[in-house]
């Protein structure tokens, strides 16, 4: 019988609690904090990745939208920048789960063997094992959907229509949801800070994906995210838009945080 290879959680206590109790009573409060669903079922959403103390307001937000596909989503496709390991083009890992203190979610093999053979892709663990990025969403799934897999994706040095190219590859059905892990600017004043990710919001709003990586870490995925968008007529919808200075840090040096919902509202019935 084979080893089952897990990803153990690597910042748990860190960007979130490692106490299971403790995590699930933040991720409530935070859930029970977010404005009422959109109404358009998302096939894609983007959301930040930093600790819950400063990024998971605005998380939830997103996150509320799956509340009404609980049972609908069962894959779920994670897109994110490597911030520790120099990755080319896009790396998978070589696990078959990753675990947080919620428990493991299991990896989905067979998105993983369609992925392996494109172009740019890798299998490295070593891209994955230590990133907080797609990490961060796990305890936000694990507490808003029933039963789902996940595709991993860590993205490096690529260009977007090879990552979109990923995305149409997975595309599938309403069983299928994709999240892009990104913040949007680092590190400038409170004002500053506000006008780039005003116009950061306004590209994504217009689906033009031109954004790099002082304005977006995962800029590549949000840009590839957009050209997809594009071609399946995805229609966006911005959740919320804050900063580190809105919520839990001064407003000298912040980071900004968006997150948005992506929905084929041609599916929706009126």
């Amino acid at each position: 019988m084979a080893t089952e290879l897990i990803r153990p959680a690597a910042v748990a206590g860190l960007f979130y609690p490692s106490d299971t109790l403790a995590l699930t009573s933040q991720l409530h409060d935070l859930m029970a904090h977010v404005d009422v669903a959109s109404g358009y079922p998302p096939k894609a959403l983007i959301v930040p990745h930093a600790g819950y103390v400063y990024s998971g307001p605005i998380a939830a937000q997103a996150y509320a939208q799956l509340l009404p596909l609980r049972q609908t989503v069962t894959r779920v496709v994670m897109l994110g920048p490597s911030h520790r390991v120099p990755v080319s083009g896009a790396a998978l890992p070589g696990c078959n789960a990753f675990e947080t203190p919620l428990g493991r979610v299991e990896i989905d093999s067979a998105a993983m063997y369609q992925l392996a053979s494109m172009p740019g892709v890798v299998i490295d663990d070593d891209a994955h094992i230590v990133e907080h990025a797609l990490e961060v969403q796990l305890p936000f799934l694990q507490t808003v959907l029933e039963r789902f897999r996940i595709a991993p994706i860590t993205v490096g040095f690529s260009e977007a229509p090879l990552i979109a190219a990923m995305i149409d590859t997975l595309w599938g059905g309403p069983e299928t949801l994709f999240i892009i892990s990104s913040d949007l600017s680092h590190y400038n004043d409170y004002r500053r800070a506000r006008e780039i990710d005003a116009y950061t919001v306004d590209r994504v709003m217009k689906l033009e994906p031109v954004l790099d990586h002082e304005q977006a870490c995962g800029a590549t995925a949000i840009n590839a995210l957009l050209l997809a968008a594009q071609r399946h007529h995805l229609t966006p919808h911005l959740l919320d838009v804050r900063n580190s200075g809105d919520t839990a840090g001064d407003r000298t040096r912040v980071v900004g945080y968006a997150s948005f919902s992506f929905s084929e509202e041609s599916r929706v019935a009126h």
